[in-house]
């Protein structure tokens, strides 16, 4: 275990979300604990998080959300200015191989956390499995958010790989009216089917679309449910242009900041994604007792246990199905919500986290 006084520098790129919070937690649970504490990423990270009111020193690195030579390798040099830490860790697969080349030779342990798969192919996708190799060569410790991404990591050449603890923030209802906050958002009496993404290729969302076709055109329970997107992202022109010509039952809202009202009116959280590590959605919901459908791909399933039903990734029919009977069948929908809460009972929490990455820490050098 770390001792009170550890110089930590934790390193992160762009981030709009889990992310930097998940950061911004550790920042601030170390400083209390006694640590010293150095943030490194993009301004725009920093101004987000406000890094510098948790205690912690914020210094900018120019950390591009894809490959930018130019940028990257001011990045490495900028980065080679925390090799007086006693840990540096590094989240995300482009902070953790930009450190790992700024750290080459200086002794200083690294450690990485691996917050999402690289789902892009092509170019890209050919980028970043050559940051993969240099992560899996150069870190001290790699921690993974799912067994899959553990089991890649190790057949690159990692010598420790770990399990992450990336806890959703504890959230409780707001106490406002329910039937206040299902008229804002045009439900009514119409069961609710929540869904909370970036709007973005990972997320599965034309599925989701899908989804809402098909069930839009039956009959029951399904035919009148509403779904909502909370979320923002590149594709939500993309996708309300489909909404509006096909008439989906479907709103975007945007960005929220009251997520633990909307779990509490929804029917269930829908999680359409190509690929998931921890998301916080779906531990907020587990914890709000929200039953969850989602597919069974990355961290999802371990995640989940009793408290949801699975599906595979991109199988319209079958998440449709699912849909359904979470909507037809009260008792059954009784049964995922009592067990989510049960599951979400059991989820660490942040200060498990600290208590994890000070092991860590701990264990380097």
């Amino acid at each position: 275990m770390a001792e009170p006084g550890t110089r930590v520098a934790l390193v992160l790129g762009t981030s709009a979300g889990g992310v930097g919070r998940h950061v911004a937690m550790l920042a601030g649970g170390l400083v209390e604990r006694g640590h010293r504490v150095v943030v490194a990423g993009p301004p725009s990270t920093g101004e987000s998080f406000g890094f510098g009111g948790l205690g912690a020193r914020f210094v900018s690195v120019p950390i591009a959300d894809r490959p930018r030579p130019g940028a990257d390798l001011r990045a490495v040099r900028a980065l080679r200015g925390l090799r007086g830490a006693d840990a540096v860790h590094a989240h995300g697969l482009r902070a953790g191989a930009l450190a790992a080349l700024a750290l080459v030779g200086t002794g200083t342990g690294l450690v990485v956390t691996l917050h999402n798969a690289a789902t892009a192919g092509g170019a890209v996708g050919a980028v970043y499995g050559v940051l993969e190799r240099i992560v899996a060569r150069l870190a001290d410790r790699i921690l993974v958010v799912s067994p899959d991404l553990g089991d890649r990591m190790t057949a690159l050449g990692a010598r420790r790989v770990e399990a992450a603890v990336v806890p959703a923030p504890e959230q409780a209802p707001s106490g406002r009216e329910q039937a206040g906050l299902r008229a804002e958002l045009g439900a009514g009496d119409r069961p609710i089917l929540l869904t909370l993404a970036r709007l973005a290729q990972q997320k599965g969302l034309e599925t989701l679309l899908d989804v809402a076709a098909a069930l839009a055109s039956g009959s029951g329970p399904a035919a009148g449910a509403l779904f909502l997107v909370a979320g923002e992202g590149p594709l939500r022109g993309e996708l309300q242009r489909r909404i509006d010509a096909e008439g989906l039952p479907m709103r975007l809202l945007g960005n929220r900041d009251d997520v633990a009202d909307l779990l509490a009116v929804a029917r269930a959280l829908v999680v359409p994604s190509r690929w998931e590590g921890q998301p916080l959605s779906v531990q907020e919901a587990l914890r709000a007792g929200t039953p969850v459908i989602a597919t069974a791909v990355g961290g999802i399933p371990p995640m989940v246990g009793g408290g949801g039903v699975l599906v595979p990734y991109g199988d319209a029919a079958a998440m449709g199905e699912a849909v359904g009977k979470v909507l037809a069948d009260d008792g059954f929908a009784r049964e995922l919500a009592r067990e989510a809460a049960r599951r979400g009972g059991e989820l660490p929490g942040e200060q498990e986290a600290l208590e994890a990455v000070l092991a860590v820490y701990g264990g380097l050098g």
